[in-house]
């Protein structure tokens, strides 16, 4: 794994605004409001040719009785535990508060490398002065910054630099990203705890306690993971608050960097109309995908009930005929180290590649079969295929005619691909290409 810097301060004394100057973009959620980034939030950051992972967290509130900010400290504490080195941020303009003095503390008792940044000096020059008080806190020489003007951040990162551990790992690995995505309290921060055997995500019962999207490496017998929890997404119109709005956009994001997308459905409310958008924003960006149907457990049911419920979602969602489902409890654990086999076996059909001349085998098998149709006395001539991308596979067909290319024959062939190569978990695309007969014969 890449060395972990962890980027831990009191709320609102600009974290987030640090992170996503040094990751290059928009990941964490920025807004005047304490309390914003309420998990880890994790992105891959690269110095002076050193990579490592950049970890924002929650304000840390060393005193506090309230639930999600006491969970906030607790998901810190843990960042600092897995962090190589730390960059404790604090705000120049208050100066050092009580809450500094306590993280300082905590800080040193971890025994790790610790760098202390004095955010908001705008104005570089006159607030020189300000810093030297931060020598109290015992943290060694403090580095005044602008986060929002990206004054003084090079000084940190060559710092940062210094700090990392010498000895890095630079292969490339198989890792698989899983987004977990659905509406709100379906459990998705529940199954990815249980996963991970830790309290990695928060998880309340308040509704939209995961607003950012966050990304968790993992690595079993299975192979090597990251597990994306995402806020959940809920319609439109109910998406008020613009934080909100910002975690909707998140989740979305989420889908597009996945490689399987796993669709959790709450078994006592079956598939509403919201986990119908949810699915089809899966499937219209070619992502594998399972479909989880989650508290299981909670559910009277007989030897009939998980096929009855199966046909239920499939008559629900006829276009993801094509994906496994599975039935679990993240409470209980029941069925969980399951997914990991089916996560493996979706993703590599996902990314699946097929030799043009054993696909043109299974082509003309096909048309053997069932003949292209005809339109007027014309028929339909399909000369050959070719697959042009993967992840999802897509495969070009060379017709005389586009417009003898009937859908219902692409779903005829798409069918047989899919059940000759047997791409369980994945959507399949085709696209139809025009070709003349001279042409098809060179």
């Amino acid at each position: 794994m890449k060395p972990t810097v962890a980027i831990v301060g009191r709320p609102n004394v600009g974290k987030s605004t640090f992170f996503n100057y040094i990751a290059g973009k928009r990941i964490s959620i920025v807004e005047d409001e304490p309390g914003v980034t309420r998990d880890r939030v994790y992105a891959e950051a690269n110095w002076r040719g050193k990579s490592f992972y950049l970890v924002d967290t929650g304000g840390i509130e060393p005193k506090t009785n309230d639930v999600i900010l006491s969970q906030m400290r607790e998901q810190a504490n843990i960042a600092m535990e897995l962090a190589d080195v730390i960059v404790f941020i604090t705000d120049v303009k208050q100066g050092v508060t009580a809450d500094d003095k306590e993280i300082s503390l905590m800080l040193k008792k971890s025994k790790k490398p610790i760098i202390l940044v004095c955010n908001k000096a705008d104005q570089y020059g006159e607030t020189m002065p300000e810093v030297y008080e931060f020598y109290h806190l015992g943290l060694g020489d403090p580095y005044p910054v602008s986060s929002v003007n990206a004054i003084g951040i090079g000084d940190v990162l060559d710092a940062i630099y210094e700090k990392l551990p010498k000895e890095e790992e630079n292969q490339e690995d198989e890792t698989i990203k899983v987004a977990v995505i659905g509406k709100p309290n379906v459990g998705k921060s529940s199954l990815i705890n249980k996963i991970l055997g830790e309290n990695r995500v928060i998880v309340s019962d308040i509704a939209g306690t995961t607003r950012d999207a966050i990304d968790s490496p993992f690595e079993n017998e299975f192979g090597k993971y990251v597990f994306i929890d995402t806020a959940g997404i809920r319609r439109k119109s109910k998406v008020e608050e613009k934080i909100e709005k910002y975690s909707v956009m998140r989740s979305l994001m989420a889908v597009e960097r996945a490689d399987v997308c796993l669709i959790l459905i709450d078994a006592n409310e079956g598939v509403t109309q919201q986990d119908t958008k949810i699915a089809g924003e899966a499937h219209e960006a070619g992502k594998g995908i399972i479909i989880v149907v989650n508290k299981w457990d909670t559910i009277e049911k007989d030897d009939k009930s998980t096929e009855k419920y199966k046909k239920q979602i499939y008559q629900d969602l006829p276009y993801l005929a094509y994906a496994p489902i599975i039935f679990i409890s993240a409470k209980t654990g029941q069925r969980v180290t399951k997914l990991f086999e089916m996560i493996n076996q979706v993703a590599n059909k996902n990314a699946m590649r097929v030799s043009t001349a054993v696909l043109n085998q299974v082509l003309n098998e096909a048309i053997a079969i069932t003949q292209p149709p005809t339109d007027k006395g014309k028929r339909l001539k399909i000369y050959y295929m070719t697959q042009a991308a993967t992840k999802p596979p897509t495969f070009v067909v060379f017709v005389n005619d586009k417009k003898l290319f009937h859908f219902s024959y692409e779903r005829y062939l798409v069918n047989q691909i899919r059940k000759e190569f047997d791409l369980t978990g994945t959507p399949i695309r085709m696209m139809v290409r025009e070709k003349s007969d001279k042409d098809a014969q060179k």
